[in-house]
């Protein structure tokens, strides 16, 4: 069983591919996810001019200033909980252009022994989006630094923010078919160019805890994040050990369960996922049902997940959206609602984007987490 993609121009990436698979045979779609991502040559990240209006997406820290405003605030405030070390880790996940990180840091401003403790680490591999942060941040008070890897991190106590991080962890599929599961995998079309999905010959293992037979029907498509999952362990074990909390701010869905999430994103518009690999932005939706549970097994608390808009309007968004309108002309003032409106209501990100807390036991029920 076979499903072909819209034809599209070949990209350099995509004939490495075809060349691959012809040899070894198809690969898993969580690793055609990773070299189309993160190839050192030719992946998505190294060699596009991503986020933004003139990009292929745009992330809620370049909709609106009051998103990156309220997450600094709500690690400070975390940061008071934690009995304010005079010595953390402030770190980001994939912090794209520096936009969210900078507009933390201005808010964090009102607490300058804040910014004086926290020792700046982000984790990012595009030398391009680390050209674009060091511009970005370079009068901030606070000095980067990058890594490559999470575990290139320095034990201490820390705060970490994952905006929109996980749904670009690679995900394997799976396929119900009348006998069981088989796995989607990524193979070379009947024209010996093109890429296509095909299903693996033999059943997956049943460590990989797929769902049983008789929940499911034929076509039935359920997605894994092993890569989402060792993330996930190392955050909490890492909080565990050293002290702090994690914020992850994403889309997806609250609980576990089946469907093709897999897109691919291109001038703001969605593209064949397997068409032209290195020129799309490639994401699948977070489990956050999985993150979570993986969190708690590894003796991590969990706060949330609660959707996006509820957390930020828990945050004061509404009242700080009209302090800043106070001071602006009619033209500005209505951008400024706007953009927090698209950032916070249901039917714009409000509700497909989810915020959840991994912690370390002990510490105080997080800013915007409040059962209601």
């Amino acid at each position: 069983m076979t499903t072909k993609t819209d034809a599209a121009e070949p990209t350099p990436l995509q004939e490495r591919l075809v060349q691959l698979i012809k040899l070894k045979g198809p690969i898993t779609v969580a690793d055609y996810m990773s070299d189309a991502l993160g190839h050192p040559h030719d992946g998505y990240y190294m060699s596009n001019n991503a986020i933004g209006a003139d990009g292929d997406f745009i992330t809620a820290p370049e909709i609106s200033q009051v998103f990156g405003e309220l997450i600094g605030l709500w690690l400070v405030d975390a940061w008071r909980a934690m009995g304010s070390p005079s010595d953390f880790n402030l770190i980001e996940l994939g912090p794209g252009r520096g936009v969210l990180m900078d507009d933390i840091l201005r808010a964090a401003r009102l607490r300058p022994a804040f910014t004086g403790a926290a020792k700046l680490w982000l984790l990012e591999t595009s030398g391009r989006l680390r050209h674009e942060q060091q511009r970005r941040l370079r009068t901030s008070e606070v000095n980067p630094n990058w890594v490559d890897e999470f575990a290139d991190i320095p034990p201490a106590p820390s705060l970490i923010i994952a905006n929109e991080f996980f749904d670009c962890m690679p995900v394997r599929q799976f396929q119900r078919i009348e006998t069981g599961w088989r796995e989607r995998l990524v193979g070379v079309g009947d024209d010996g160019k093109s890429l296509e999905f095909v299903l693996g010959k033999t059943p997956p293992p049943k460590s990989f805890g797929l769902p049983e037979i008789d929940d499911t029907k034929p076509g039935d498509i359920f997605e894994l994040s092993f890569e989402g999952r060792d993330l996930a362990m190392q955050l909490a074990e890492f909080l565990r050990t050293n002290g702090g909390q994690a914020l992850v701010i994403d889309y997806g869905h609250m609980q576990s369960g089946l469907g093709d999430t897999l897109q691919a994103v291109r001038g703001h518009k969605f593209w064949p996922p397997l068409a032209a690999p290195g020129s799309a932005d490639i994401t699948a939706h977070v489990d956050f049902e999985k993150l979570a549970q993986t969190a708690f097994d590894c003796g991590a608390v969990v706060y949330g997940p609660v959707s996006q808009g509820t957390f930020l309007e828990r945050l004061g968004l509404n009242l700080r959206v009209e302090m800043l309108c106070k001071t602006q002309d009619k033209k500005k003032a209505d951008e400024i609602r706007a953009g927090a409106y698209r950032i916070a209501a249901p039917d714009q990100m409000g509700e497909i984007f989810k915020v959840m807390a991994i912690s370390a036991p002990g510490l105080d029920e997080p800013a915007g987490f409040e059962e209601t």
